[in-house]
């Protein structure tokens, strides 16, 4: 079943009631039939991001997306290089192109943080996922395109559990052919939680069984075991939610921070001071005493401070994550930076007409400035607003005035901009 037909992206309604009423609560798979249009993702926009990926790679740039390429189920890193620095397929004719670099007639090529190569596939899908965020929620990690290009009579993981929320999206031009088992049910079926590789057609029968067709999208809940298999060639692109747990943040970003903070140790200061030589005799634990008490006192100085460090990163993870779209933080995004330089070698001048790209948006809260998961420093006095508001809704003319021209173009630093006319074009 459909969300409401004709309209895109999905509305409110769809991730505030379609959504949980079709899914138990956002807790069972469910296949909405034709939401997803051509103009949003198609396998076209998926294979130029590819091709993007190759472009950086001829061009020695180092860039977050990458592209894995499995034979059946066998993981062959020995093949990138060779499919990244190939001549050009012929066009129409990727598969005999790709069958022609890998040596064999099946294969799957997975491609990550597709966002970051393919500016029409992150505004396409970036409105489902906006549409998501204010229907149904952020998450704190952002979202991610990942793209399952092939004709793979299996999913190169096996039989494997999704650990987040995730929307599988379907482009074609093959059937695909997906199975699921809640985790409880494989475990019993399996007798554990480990993947399943090799022939595991035993257990398809006893899966939930989902043929997607290009334009559909399947739900896929947290924790749910699942694996997709065709016949033809055919291209998916999933979106995981990436909403970590909350002591993993707080493990991975927050205590880090606080605590190189608070043992900083260096020269020319009271904690740097070295330690003295303990006397053999001693044993450890004069040593053991000494590093104690620093770090019982690191901990105790930590503890008064985490409520307001975790509001800081907080703060910037929510707008971090708001700013791009949606998107997760990339930090080696080459759409992102090309983007960047192009806006860099425009002449701005009064008359100049730009706007936020899609499905980016400028968020000024405080001091600072966010657009496209980058922070800088703001003057909310430059930044109006009124000017906000007006270059996320679209076109704007700069006036004559070098304090808004000299903050779009640091604006313009982080890719979020388009340059839409130039005075000599209005002229």
């Amino acid at each position: 079943m459909s969300s409401t037909p004709g309209q895109w992206p999905p509305p409110r309604e769809f991730w505030t009631d379609t959504l949980p009423a079709r899914t138990d609560g956002m807790t069972r798979p469910y296949l909405f039939k034709g939401i997803i249009p051509p103009s949003a993702a198609n396998p076209a926009a998926v294979l130029e991001g590819f091709a993007a990926i190759r472009r950086a790679h001829a061009a020695g740039v180092e860039i977050t997306a990458n592209a894995r390429v499995y034979v059946g189920e066998e993981h062959r890193p020995d093949l990138v290089d060779k499919v990244l620095a190939a001549d050009a397929w012929p066009q129409g004719d990727f598969v005999a192109w790709m069958q022609e670099q890998i040596g064999a007639d099946r294969f799957s090529l997975v491609l990550n943080t597709l966002e970051s190569v393919s500016e029409p596939l992150a505004a396409g899908l970036g409105e489902f996922v906006g549409a998501l965020i204010d229907g149904w929620g952020v998450p704190a990690g952002g979202a991610e395109l990942v793209a399952f290009v092939g004709n793979y009579s299996g999913t190169a993981f096996g039989v494997h559990e999704g650990y987040e929320n995730a929307v599988l999206t379907h482009q074609g031009p093959g059937t695909k052919d997906f199975y699921c088992w809640p985790a409880e049910e494989y475990r019993k079926l399996t007798g554990g939680s480990e993947p399943l590789y090799g022939d595991y057609t035993w257990l398809l029968e006893h899966g939930q069984h989902f043929a997607l067709e290009p334009g559909d999208a399947l739900f896929l809940p947290e924790r749910v075991f699942h694996v997709g298999r065709q016949d033809e060639f055919s291209i998916s692109v999933a979106i995981p939610l990436y909403t970590f747990p909350d002591a993993a943040v707080a493990r991975g970003w927050i205590a880090p921070d606080l605590l190189e903070n608070l043992l900083a140790s260096e020269p020319d200061t009271d904690a740097g001071r070295p330690s003295p030589m303990q006397p053999l005799a001693g044993g450890p634990g004069e040593l053991a005493r000494r590093l104690g008490a620093v770090a019982a006192d690191a901990f105790t100085a930590a503890a008064e401070r985490a409520t307001a460090a975790a509001a800081q990163h907080a703060h910037q993870r929510w707008y971090t994550v708001l700013s791009n779209g949606g998107w997760q933080q990339t930090e080696l995004d080459l759409a992102r930076d090309e983007v960047a330089a192009a806006f860099a070698a425009v002449a701005l001048g009064p008359g100049t007409s730009v706007a936020v790209r899609a499905p980016y948006r400028l968020i000024v809260t405080g001091e600072q400035a966010f657009l496209r998961g980058c922070e800088t420093a703001a003057d909310p006095a430059v930044l109006t607003p009124d000017l906000v508001e007006r270059l996320n809704a679209g076109p704007t003319t700069l006036p004559d005035d070098p304090q808004v021209l000299a903050a779009i173009r640091t604006l313009g630093a982080t890719g979020g901009l388009s340059l839409t006319t130039t005075p000599e074009e209005t002229a």
